[in-house]
């Protein structure tokens, strides 16, 4: 029988880069993990938010970002104003507070259009993998290393694999619309 941990791996890392994406659009909530792909220039270099401070939630609206270093709270408010990530933000003696404003319905619209391109990028990871798989299926069996009945057991056990990563890829964009809309 063939060996799907390749197969399963990769889509495994398809749906986990999914969620990243999905995490970095933002809903009506404030939320730390909006502020993931923020660089600050640190001590010379571009460092990540979370390593030069403590990002929490303020309110429903609005995050605190407690810099280690107070003397970072500009450079972090650059940072976060050059993401363009639509948030307002303002520093003060105890960090960088970052206030996100009430989403229009047509920029709801947009996240949800922009959820489903990136759904569908997954998708594509999805496909590729499939067809990557289903070609190594092919080629054991004309190595000898596969039987027929063994090469189209395998097929349905692949496109069994591949349904459920879809399922579950779709199950996250449903998700997130909900929250886009709420």
């Amino acid at each position: 029988m063939y060996d799907f941990k390749g197969l399963k791996e990769e889509l495994a890392g398809a749906q986990e880069h999914y969620k990243v994406e999905l995490s970095s659009i933002r809903t009506g909530r404030a939320a730390p993990g909006l502020l993931d792909g923020v660089k600050v220039d640190a001590y010379g270099t571009a460092m990540p938010l979370n390593q030069v401070g403590s990002v929490t939630i303020e309110d429903a609206r609005s995050l605190r970002i407690s810099p280690w270093d107070l003397g970072l709270a500009k450079a972090i408010e650059k940072a976060i104003g050059d993401a363009n990530l639509g948030v307002s933000v303002g520093a003060d003696e105890r960090g960088v507070r970052v206030s996100f404003p009430e989403l229009t319905t047509d920029r709801r619209e947009q996240l949800i259009k922009l959820t489903r391109s990136k759904l569908e990028d997954a998708r594509t990871a999805v496909r590729h993998a499939r067809d990557d798989t289903w070609q190594d299926i092919q080629k054991q069996e004309k190595d000898k290393l596969l039987s027929e009945d063994e090469k189209f057991r395998s097929k349905e056990q692949m496109e069994k694999i591949v349904q459920e990563a879809n399922s579950n890829l779709e199950a996250l964009a449903k998700k997130k619309e909900e929250e886009l809309r709420a």
